[in-house]
């Protein structure tokens, strides 16, 4: 059942800097790893190096105002005294305290307010040219997981690191894109660990196969993760999956449900820890409910881990235009783990999955 409450976006600052590449591409079209970006209400300014203004200069979007410096800090104060700024937002996750005091001890007549995530929260809604970026980017994903297994059926008990290596390649398609985060592909006991790094467990016939992984397109980032069965050299990376274990066969199916039933039951309207209930009952009724050891789900688009959070401890309302992983897991320690997950986004009120 839908909530009354709706989200209450955040007021876009009047003055802000970031260094967040994420944040400086969404405002201005290019970012590097170097660089700051003041906004001064539709003023932009991009603070970088020498070895990256004459990339700026050809990407920066029309209207950004490119200022090449040696100390981007102390370019970025002489400005904001220049404009006699008295409100300067910024994320305070992001900034680290040599810089906070550097600017309070050179800016007395500004006010700092910090603002957690902010940039994060202007973007949490996302607009259908956003969305179609995403969905294309998992539709790439899918792809390569199809070839990925195409890949693997050509092995002869491969290692956990070489079939590591091999996905990535998979993904990376001879580096037509990048990868949107270091994939997770663990066996059997390995898959335990919601987050593991592969080691030199071998794959045989009847292994399960944790794989988690996603690329960006046009800098926007896909996710997902199947758990799959490998048998008589052949695996495939659908929901139908079967194991002879019977008792990972129950876990696999009840994974499965908690997903479908948290997709096919959230609203608009739903609070991130009602949605992230829908699939921590089934889970519980099944009896595996202390196995769920993360959250249900997060946000994405040009970070892999976005607003909203989909968590027992989320009080954020969900509105159409968020898009989110749905992604419940049971892992039982030195046996096996499952993890299944899909991202949706919320549109007349549900979940469509991209």
């Amino acid at each position: 059942m839908s909530s009354s409450k709706h989200f209450t976006p955040l007021a876009r600052p009047h003055a802000f800097f970031t260094a967040d590449e994420s944040a400086q591409y969404f405002e201005c079209g290019y970012s590097c790893d170097h660089a700051i970006l003041l906004v001064l209400d539709s003023r932009k300014i991009f603070f970088t190096d020498s070895r990256y203004t004459t990339e700026a200069k050809e990407y920066l979007a029309r209207g950004t105002t490119l200022v090449e410096s040696a100390n981007l800090l102390e370019s970025m104060i002489a400005t904001l005294k220049k404009e006699r700024v008295s409100t300067l937002s910024f994320d305070p996750l992001q900034v680290c305290v040599q810089e906070y005091q550097t600017l309070l001890a050179k800016l007395p007549k500004c006010r700092l307010e910090p603002l957690p995530n902010f940039h994060q929260q202007l973007r949490i809604i996302k607009t259908d040219e956003q969305v179609a970026l995403i969905a294309k980017s998992q539709k790439l994903n899918k792809k390569a997981y199809k070839h990925f297994a195409t890949m693997i059926e050509r092995l002869d008990n491969p290692t956990e690191l070489y079939l590591h290596a091999l996905a990535r390649q998979a993904l990376e398609q001879d580096g037509s894109y990048a990868l949107s985060f270091n994939p997770i592909l663990s066996i059997n006991a390995n898959a335990a660990k919601p987050h593991a790094l592969p080691c030199q467990d071998r794959l045989s016939d009847g292994d399960l196969l944790l794989f988690d992984a996603g690329i960006k397109y046009k800098r926007y980032c896909s996710d997902r993760t199947r758990t799959a069965c490998f048998t008589q050299g052949r695996i495939h990376f659908s929901k139908k999956q079967k194991f002879r274990d019977t008792k990972l066969q129950k876990i696999y199916d009840t994974v499965r449900k908690a997903q479908e039933s948290a997709i096919t039951n959230l609203r608009a309207g739903m609070s991130g820890k009602h949605i992230d209930a829908l699939a921590r009952e089934v889970i519980d009724k099944a009896g595996f409910g202390k196995y769920f050891s993360h959250s249900t789900g997060h946000g994405i688009g040009l970070d892999i881990h976005e607003l909203p959070r989909i968590s027992a401890k989320s009080s954020m309302i969900i509105e159409d235009g968020m898009v989110f992983s749905i992604e419940p897991g049971i892992y039982l320690p030195n046996l096996y783990g499952v993890r299944i997950e899909d991202l949706v986004v919320v549109r007349n009120g549900r979940a469509e999955v991209l």
